[in-house]
C-alpha cells in the first residue's frame, strides 16, 4: 500500500475519534454551564447545546477533511510520523481554540445576562448629577 494512503488512514483513525470524544465531552459537561448562562432555562440550554455540538462537528470534520491532503513525500516511517504529528497537532490546536472561543463568548453572554437580571448598574454611582430644565 502507498505510504501516503497509510498516512491518511492513520490521520483519520486518530483525529476522527478525537473530535468525537471532545464533542461528546463538551456536550455532556457543557450543559450545566449553558443552564447557568441561560438563567435556569433548561429547554433553551439543551437546544443551544445541540446546536453547538452540530456546529462543532461540522467545523472540525470540515477542517479534518480540508487539511488531510499533503504535498510532502512519504517514503519511510520517520516521514510518516513527522507528517502525521503536524496534521494531528494542527487538529488538536484547532479543536482547543474553538472550545476556548465558545467558552469565552458564552461567558461574556452569561455576565451580561446576569447584570440584566440583577437590575443594578454594573458600577455603583459615586455622585449625583443634577438634571437641568429643558
Amino acid at each position: 500500500m502507498d505510504p501516503k494512503v497509510v498516512t491518511y488512514l492513520l490521520y483519520l483513525a486518530i483525529t476522527a475519534p478525537l473530535v468525537v470524544w471532545v464533542g461528546r465531552a463538551l456536550s455532556r459537561h457543557g450543559e450545566v454551564f449553558l443552564i447557568d448562562v441561560f438563567l435556569g432555562d433548561e429547554r433553551l440550554a439543551k437546544a443551544v447545546n445541540q446546536l453547538l455540538v452540530i456546529g462543532f462537528f461540522l467545523l472540525n470534520f470540515g477542517y479534518l477533511t480540508f487539511t488531510m491532503s499533503s504535498t510532502k513525500q512519504v517514503d519511510d516511517g520517520q516521514q510518516l510520523m513527522e507528517l502525521l504529528s503536524v496534521k494531528v497537532g494542527g487538529v488538536a490546536l484547532i479543536v482547543g481554540l474553538v472550545h476556548f472561543a465558545n467558552v469565552w463568548l458564552l461567558n461574556t453572554y452569561r455576565r451580561r445576562a446576569m447584570l440584566r437580571a440583577a437590575g443594578e448598574p454594573p458600577v455603583a454611582p459615586n455622585r449625583h448629577t443634577a438634571v437641568s430644565p429643558a
